[in-house]
């Protein structure tokens, strides 16, 4: 296992910076843009879901797309930086907690996919894509964006553990699945009780 290098003078600022570039809100900016607070329609979530059922696919692609370079971002910065990469793993957890708990919407925020899907992505393009490509095929068979988030995570883990992948990563990737799983403890309920809405069906 690869042990966390000496802590340089950027390690921290850039953890912190990662953290604040996970915060920008870009689905509440871009729901604003529209005249519409996305706090207070659909789930009330700040992420490429609710504004794919608020405001369409349009809006919902710019920020599924931002919200991805947010966690890509600041795994790269990182790399730019010259930090190791568990440090820079810890820059892609921190633009997750920001996504999830952003200072400019009273510290809440989205569930984190598209963010965690970024910064897999940035550490490891193979266990990223391989979630990826599970996740979105559970999407489009099941239409329960939650259920392929879920899943997709779930096989992150799998493929860090049976590549097998450095233990900064394994810790990394569990840490991430178990955030997003966590986060949609409502929806899992609601899974459970057969009323979870389906991609594409109203209310």
């Amino acid at each position: 296992m690869r042990r966390i290098g000496p802590v340089s003078l950027l390690a921290l600022p850039a953890v912190l910076v990662a953290y604040l570039i996970g915060s920008i809100p870009a689905a509440a900016w871009v729901a604003r843009l529209r005249g519409v607070d996305i706090r207070k329609v659909g789930s009330g979530n700040s992420g490429a879901t609710n504004v794919l059922r608020s405001l369409g696919t349009g809006p919902a692609l710019a920020v599924a797309v931002f919200d991805i370079l947010k966690g890509a971002i600041a795994v790269w910065l990182a790399h730019a930086l010259g930090l190791d990469p568990a440090w820079a793993a810890l820059c892609g957890v921190a633009a997750v907690i920001g996504h999830n708990f952003s200072p400019f919407l009273g510290f809440r925020g989205g569930k984190g996919v598209a963010t965690s899907f970024g910064t897999m992505l940035a550490l490891d393009p193979l266990v990223g894509g391989g979630a990826f490509v599970v996740g979105a095929a559970c999407i489009w068979l099941t239409r329960f964006v939650s259920a392929g988030s879920i899943l997709g995570a779930l096989t992150a883990v799998v493929l860090a553990l049976a590549l097998p992948r450095p233990g900064w990563l394994i810790l990394t990737v569990a840490f991430l699945a178990a955030l997003l799983i966590w986060q949609h403890r409502d929806n899992i309920r609601r899974l459970q009780a057969g009323n979870e809405r389906r991609l594409g069906e109203k209310k």
